[in-house]
């Protein structure tokens, strides 16, 4: 890229060039403008199932049947708005800002958020939640005091290897997005360049 990189990234100034960015956005088909603004409502649904998931193994290793519906709702909603809220501050908002200009750092983003935000994430919050309703539903013993890091490790050390899987397709998925973004960028760039050669000629 850098070898490649349009001279209107060196020579334009920041606000004129996000505008141009902007600007020819709406001049790119209707299949790289809805991937570009939509892709991440994607990683973020994906990363919803991988909640419930979650909330699923969880539930059943602790022998919880009651509030179903009061886990499953926090489970579903918090992973789909923080993976989308992350892939958007830290590859979309970028791409779009003229901010950042490496694919590889474009792909290693889109995978981190995919696989934290969208894997990880919701494997972390999901044992608070069903730790909550067995302690308060006594559906299963609670450890003592001095035992309370071992024992959720005990428990959530199987239930992280049931979602590897889950890990690695998010990883896929926000590499292959964000690979996909950077494309969608890189058309830009060359649409603003094209018209400032035509300036200049």
């Amino acid at each position: 890229m850098s070898s490649q990189e349009p001279v209107t990234l060196q020579k334009t100034p920041k606000g004129v060039f996000v505008d141009a960015l902007l600007k020819k956005f709406e001049k790119l088909s209707d299949t790289d403008r809805n991937l570009f603004s939509y892709g991440p409502l994607y990683l973020g649904g994906n990363a919803a199932f991988a909640g419930l998931i979650a909330n699923s193994f969880f539930r059943r290793a602790l022998n919880v049947t009651q509030g179903r519906i009061v886990s499953s709702l926090p489970m579903a909603t918090l992973p789909f708005l923080t993976t989308v809220a992350l892939y958007n501050a830290t590859v979309s908002n970028p791409l779009i800002l003229g901010d950042l200009n490496c694919p590889t750092c474009a792909v290693i983003r889109g995978a981190m958020v995919g696989v934290v935000g969208g894997g990880v994430y919701p494997l972390l919050l999901a044992l608070p939640v069903n730790a909550g309703l067995a302690a308060r539903y006594n559906t299963a013993p609670m450890p003592e005091k001095g035992n309370v890091m071992r024992f959720w490790m005990i428990v959530g050390r199987p239930i992280a290897r049931k979602m590897a899987f889950v890990f690695v397709l998010q990883g896929f998925f926000g590499t292959y997005l964000a690979s996909k973004h950077f494309d969608i960028y890189v058309k830009l760039l060359k649409l603003v360049d094209m018209d400032h050669e035509d300036l200049h000629d």
